[in-house]
């Protein structure tokens, strides 16, 4: 992959934070580990903030890992 390794640490921090996950790797199910669909509403605003892009609740709700969204953000920028 050629995803720069600052996105993924800020996109993996984020995802903890949001979802107060303590433990999660960057293939898993976000859900799977805790995050619920309201603190995904807070998880797209600051992706969005944080990457100074949009993304479509279309595209977002698609991504179920860390390594998901990293992709998406990297084809948005």
């Amino acid at each position: 992959m050629s995803e720069d390794s600052s996105t993924i640490q800020t996109v993996e921090d984020t995802v903890k934070r949001v979802g107060g996950i303590t433990d999660l790797t960057p293939n898993q199910d976000f859900y799977d580990a805790g995050l619920t669909s309201l603190a995904s509403l807070t998880l797209l605003l600051e992706l969005e903030d944080a990457f100074n892009i949009g993304i479509s609740d279309e595209r977002f709700i698609n991504c179920r890992s860390v390594n998901d969204i990293v992709l998406l953000i990297e084809e948005l920028k």
